[in-house]
């Protein structure tokens, strides 16, 4: 039931908004949303919102998911930065489109919920830490994306020096 529901939230929230890649629509098909939730939400895993999780924080709308990983134009041997691991969801999509991800949470109850539901899915090539996010992550840059899914009010200026060109 929940993979049919998945399928629909993929051609109504997703195709119907305009996602178009195909790497991005088939990595979304392939995450169990569900799986990030708590029971008490995973009825509503493809609802057309955000919901809550741990630390009073939020897992992003679906279709916001796959805005920002099709604005990455990804061809899968990437290295990402992602600031703002929520429960792992976007991590694990970002996995499934074939790049590695560092990933930095600032609250160390939910990096540990995504080490969890990441280990749990058996997803390889990501390391999480417990991190601000707003100095980046220097130890291992430069990288090839970023993508920032935390609020802010302007773009943390050591995090550009941290990107490609």
């Amino acid at each position: 039931m929940l993979e049919d529901q998945r399928r629909a939230m993929v051609s109504r929230q997703l195709i119907g908004r305009g996602i178009r890649c195909p790497r991005v629509l088939a990595a979304i098909g392939r995450v169990p949303r569900e799986e990030f939730l708590d029971s008490q939400s995973r009825c509503s895993a493809y609802a057309d919102r955000a919901l809550p999780i741990k630390c009073e924080q939020t897992i992003s709308q679906p279709y916001m998911v796959a805005l920002m990983t099709e604005s990455l134009a990804l061809v899968g041997c990437e290295t990402v930065l992602e600031i703002g691991t929520g429960c792992g969801y976007q991590t694990a999509v970002l996995l499934e489109m074939g790049v590695e991800v560092i990933s930095l949470e600032r609250h160390r109850v939910l990096a540990r919920c995504a080490r969890e539901n990441l280990l749990r899915l058996g997803y390889d090539r990501w390391v999480i830490h417990v991190a601000d996010g707003k100095q980046g992550w220097p130890d291992a840059a430069p990288f090839d994306r970023v993508l920032l899914a935390a609020a802010t009010e302007n773009w943390p200026g050591p995090v550009w020096q941290q990107l490609k060109e």
